[in-house]
């Protein structure tokens, strides 16, 4: 029997699906070792006569795990399995996959060319008309869905709708889907990016999630490139094992290097510690260690942004919807427009030889998405690969020009005060602050993802205006000589 998982991951190295398919369809197929472990999380006593959905089931790798464990532990004979796949060449194999257990297992198959979307969709339709049978449930769900975001206006977009669910990307709706397929008590393991944990877009699918089923299994991948890195595929990956009604107790978080599990290490924590009892966003938290969290460390690291008197806004300067008006370089009718190249260390440097503009010419087309000039704390969006940071921030200074006003463009972050600006001495305390280790180790326990939402900045917790005021006023005239290493001592002594 674990020839055929071997034979199946020969399979799906040879299937000659290009890059512009992938994208297309945003599937990237399960290697065995990821299939295996994914299947074992499933709890035996109730793998008795079970009834497995497979979203998006490709050549049949997680299907080929899950019928495996069930014939090498002997806990059912039976097994019905409904694998739902759109692709023309991938079900061919995944007939084929399925022929190999044939002999060993009463197995009753169920392959739907359709898509998965739509299908789900009308089965949980005719759970609502008069006319119809009550719609098949499943007390097994395995799946590894695609990636790829959902227009506002597609088809997906209002098919789920239809049905009260609303999320972005089409694996939070392959999961979504799911979870109302499931009989009350069935599980349902998936391999789906990390980014649904935090973020204003997933917070509907979390609430779905979090009200429907019980988190009883997380697993991590350390390297962000190695759960797919046949098919080169960047994601911070999460494995997931879900409940449906099932009562919410301790979380088992487990990490491995990579998809050989070779150094697999598990913890159990309380729930609490998963999505934090005030959190009306609904955050999920992944930590890593038995250790006491950053919160837990540092009581006095509390506050929100608006008890400190900040806010956090993303950059409003869309520059591809303002091309006209925008200028290589400053003339006396243009303002600085700020991007992320411009971060240089503590400080912003600007102007800059670079490949996007400088400037911004002032009008009544730009001057609602400009800011009056003062000290600002910025930070990107987007990290690059190269950035070992997940929060990469820099202080806007007022005295670097003489103007009135700045743009700051879409791949920024703003700290301000009613998009005014903040005094200088708390602007490099909350420099300080985000610039440490401690920090950035906090904000990933969250975020999955490079980017930096400003959604993710506001759900953080801060120490109160004093203890960053006293850092700033310490430490402004030697801020651009400290390394990383003196940011973290200060701010460990701070704390």
């Amino acid at each position: 029997m674990i020839q055929i998982l071997e034979a199946i991951d020969k399979e799906r190295m040879a299937i000659n699906t290009s890059l512009t398919q992938k994208s297309e369809l945003g599937q990237y197929l399960t290697p065995s070792s990821i299939a295996r472990f994914m299947a074992s999380l499933f709890t035996r006593n109730k793998l008795i006569e079970p009834r497995l959905l497979d979203a998006g089931a490709g050549i049949g790798s997680l299907t080929s795990a899950f019928l495996e464990r069930i014939l090498v532990e002997r806990t059912s004979r039976s097994v019905q399995v409904t694998l739902v796949e759109i692709d023309n060449l991938l079900r061919s194999k995944l007939e084929l996959t399925l022929s190999w257990f044939h002999d060993d297992l009463e197995l009753e198959r169920i392959v739907i060319p359709d898509d998965f979307i739509e299908w789900a969709v009308n089965q949980l339709d005719s759970e609502h008309s008069l006319f119809s049978n009550s719609i098949p449930r499943y007390t097994h769900a395995i799946l590894n869905p695609p990636y790829k975001k959902i227009n506002s206006n597609s088809k997906h977009r209002k098919l789920l709708s239809s049905i009260g669910i609303e999320t972005v990307n089409l694996y939070s709706a392959f999961v979504a889907l799911t979870i109302e397929l499931m009989e009350q008590h069935g599980e349902i393991v998936a391999i789906i990016p990390r980014s649904f944990c935090n973020g204003a877009y997933f917070r509907p699918f979390r609430h779905l999630l979090l009200e429907k089923t019980a988190i009883k299994h997380m697993h991590l991948f350390n390297s962000r490139d190695k759960a797919f890195k046949d098919d080169e595929v960047l994601q911070e990956n999460v494995i997931l094992l879900l409940e449906r009604g099932g009562e919410q107790g301790d979380v088992t978080i487990s990490t491995s290097q990579d998809d050989s599990f070779s150094d697999y290490e598990e913890h159990t924590y309380a729930f609490e510690r998963i999505v934090h009892p005030t959190d009306n966003q609904l955050f999920i938290h992944i930590p890593t260690t038995n250790e006491p969290s950053f919160l837990e460390r540092y009581p006095s690291i509390r506050y929100s942004l608006d008890e400190i008197g900040l806010q956090v806004s993303t950059g409003p300067v869309v520059d591809f919807r303002v091309k006209e008006h925008l200028r290589e370089m400053p003339d006396e009718s243009s303002v600085p427009l700020l991007y992320p190249n411009h971060f240089s260390g503590a400080f912003i440097e600007w102007p800059k030889q670079m490949k996007h503009p400088n400037a911004i010419y002032v009008n009544e087309s730009t001057s609602k998405w400009l800011y009056p000039n003062g000290c600002y704390v910025t930070v990107k969006r987007f990290s690059s690969k190269e950035e070992k940071r997940r929060i990469v921030a820099s202080i806007c200074r007022p005295d670097m020009w003489d103007f009135d006003w700045i743009g700051f463009e879409n791949g920024l972050n703003v700290f301000h005060n009613n998009k005014q600006g903040i005094p200088m001495e708390l602007a490099v305390g909350l420099y300080l602050y985000l610039s440490s280790t401690a920090v950035d180790q906090y904000f990933r326990v969250f975020n999955g993802h490079t980017q930096v939402n400003a959604t993710d900045l506001r759900n953080m917790k801060f120490p109160n205006r004093k203890v960053l005021m006293d850092l700033g006023r310490n430490y402004l005239p030697r801020l651009g000589e400290l390394d990383q290493q003196e940011i973290d001592r200060i701010m460990e002594d701070m704390l």
